[in-house]
Formats: structure tokens, sequence, C-alpha cells
């Protein structure tokens, strides 16, 4: 709803004939400004999960984030996609209790070829999952399991557990990410993005989960390459703004230091005009690559990155913006008498 409060400024009569929502982001080419964001378990959707959303996002030449919470291993995913020639995986990774095992998440992306490290500063704890206790959701079903975390005993730390399965799927609480969060280190500091950092080699490093101006300055100077705007889906703090509302005062603090990423709430390619309007790089979708990849596996996903491009085409051409560059705050403004909700998306008919 909070992209509803949102309105696009038409610009007429200006050349957009040869339009091109093409972009580039960390040495890379995109075909347009959207990418899948890191989101775990795509294999409660499709029997081939995560291997068949890298596979889509490849196939449009865009980006793909790898959750650490993946049901398709890093070496999996980058198998499948090895023989694209746009291939753009990016992994992502939590602050484990487990330092070292951090570390060795981290480089086994970057030994299989990864092109970017996401690191999620958000999740110390998971937002409490009430649905999840009421549903009864409390493990993954199987044979479902985290297969990152899937270490050979050679590889995994001496003196903790190999088998983290006994934590996520502990069913100590009634709602899973309740089980899983307690993997997670729960005191943290910008010291981590450091050596994190350490652990890319020549990757960019992009901070994950950035909802305050203070952070995004803090991340940037604790040696983020990029920032994400993110709120976990809206999943985490209740209460907390939306991602677009914290946008402009982000893109103002950080200025033109790093990209500014940007998830959550992107259902329009008018969604992903908006953002980029107000500052953001790119844009990444979470809930319809779901909602595509459980209805058609990886075809479906590919469709779905399809409607976005097609429809960023559309408003950038209505807004006179021949490329991305062209997008800028003056194609955006609130409504003149206070910006009130407009009824939901409809589309145009004869």
């Amino acid at each position: 709803s909070a992209y509803k409060q949102i309105y696009l400024r038409p610009r007429s009569m200006r050349p957009v004939g040869d339009l091109s929502t093409r972009t580039s982001l960390f040495g890379s080419e995109l075909d347009f400004p959207v990418f899948v964001s890191p989101a775990g378990v795509h294999a409660l959707c499709h029997d081939e999960g995560e291997c068949a959303t890298s596979r889509a996002c490849a196939r449009h030449g865009t980006m793909f984030g790898l959750s650490q919470h993946s049901t398709r291993s890093i070496e999996d995913v980058a198998d499948a996609t090895r023989h694209f020639s746009r291939t753009n995986n990016w992994y992502q990774s939590y602050i484990l209790k487990d330092r070292d095992a951090t570390l060795r998440l981290v480089r086994r992306a970057v030994m299989a070829g990864y092109k970017g490290i996401f690191l999620t500063v958000d999740s110390v704890r998971f937002g409490f999952r009430e649905a999840d206790a009421r549903n009864g959701w409390s493990s993954l079903p199987p044979p479902h399991r985290l297969v990152n975390y899937d270490e050979s005993p050679e590889t995994s730390n001496l003196h903790t557990s190999n088998d983290k399965s006994k934590v996520y799927n502990a069913k100590e609480s009634d709602a899973w990410d309740q089980n899983t969060e307690r993997l997670f280190e729960d005191n943290p500091t910008w010291d981590d993005v450091s050596r994190l950092k350490d652990a890319c080699g020549d990757l960019p490093l992009v901070v994950k989960g950035i909802m305050t101006a203070e952070d995004a300055v803090a991340a940037v100077n604790a040696g983020a390459d990029g920032i994400m705007i993110s709120n976990h889906g809206g999943r985490a703090l209740d209460g907390c703004l939306a991602s677009i509302d914290v946008l402009p005062e982000i893109a103002e603090a950080v200025g033109d230091r790093v990209p500014i990423l940007l998830d959550g709430g992107i259902r329009r390619g008018t969604d992903v005009l908006k953002a980029l309007a107000l500052g953001a790089t790119c844009v990444g979708i979470g809930k319809p690559m779901f909602f595509a990849l459980a209805v058609g596996g990886e075809d479906a996903v590919f469709h779905v990155l399809s409607m976005l491009k097609t429809e960023l085409e559309s408003a950038m051409a209505l807004c006179g913006a021949r490329t991305v560059q062209d997008i800028t705050e003056q194609l955006v403004t609130r409504h003149p008498h206070g910006g009130g909700h407009v009824g939901r998306y409809m589309r145009a008919k004869l």
C-alpha cells in the first residue's frame, strides 16, 4: 500500500523510440534493474527449488540471490546456471554464532563463482511468527533441509555441532523461525562487516536489511560496497515503515557513495519506476517469485520477470524516460490532497 501513496508524473513529447531498461551494477550488465532477492526454502514451492529460480534469472540477464537457508546448495545452483552466458548469482550470508562456519560458507560461494555477497544484518531475531505457530509450522517437512549447513566433518568446527538441523528443526518453539534464529549471532557489531569483507576477496559486499539513514552510513563506513533497504518482507518488526518510505532519507544520507538496492512491495513495473525515481539503483522481488515458482517453476518465474520488464518499459515511455538514468525524482509526487489510498491496481478496460 505504500507504493499507492506515490504518484507518477507523465511527461509528453519526449523521444523514447530507442528506450532501454539496461543498467550496470558492480561491473555487470543487467537487462533491467530488477532481480530476485535472497529468500529461503524454494523447494517448498517446486521440486527444483533454487536451481529453477536461478536459471530463470540467468535467462533474463539479471541477478539471483541465493539464501544461506536454501534447499539447494551453493554448488548445485552454480552448476545449474554454469552454461548460461549471463549468470549472475549472489550468495546471502547470515552471521552465525559459529563464526568460522559463516566464513566457510562465504568462501564456498567465492570458490563456486558467485558474483557478490549479501550480508543480512536485520536478523538477530526473526519476527515472532504467530501464524506459523498456529499452523504447526515448527520444522522443515522431510525430505527438505537447509543443505548449505551439510558440511563434512573435516571442514566443520571441531568444537561445535556439525549437525545444525538439530537446531533449526529442534521444535523447541512452535514456530520454525524461532528455532532457526538460535543459529544466529545475537551480539553482532559493524566490525563483522569488515571481517566478512576480507572473506569476500574481490567480490562486492552488499549489507542487506538497512532501514535508517544512520545504519546506511554506518554500513558504508564499515566497508560495504552497497546497501540494500529491506524490512524482511514486512515480517520482522510490526510498526516499522515500508522500504519505499525510508528510501529518500537513505538516498540523501548515502548520496552516490555506493549503489542502493531495495526490496519489499514490488508488484508492478510502475513500482520499479517509483523506487528508481526515489534513489534506488535496482530493486528485488520475493513473494511474486514464490507465487510463480509454485505455479509453474522456472518458466513461470521467467514470465513474471518478463511482465515486470514490459510494464517498466511502458511506464518509462509514458514518463518520457528513455533510459534508466533518465528516471529522476521529478517523475514522482505525493497526492496534492494528502495522498489517500487509491483502489487496488486495475488494468484499463475498453
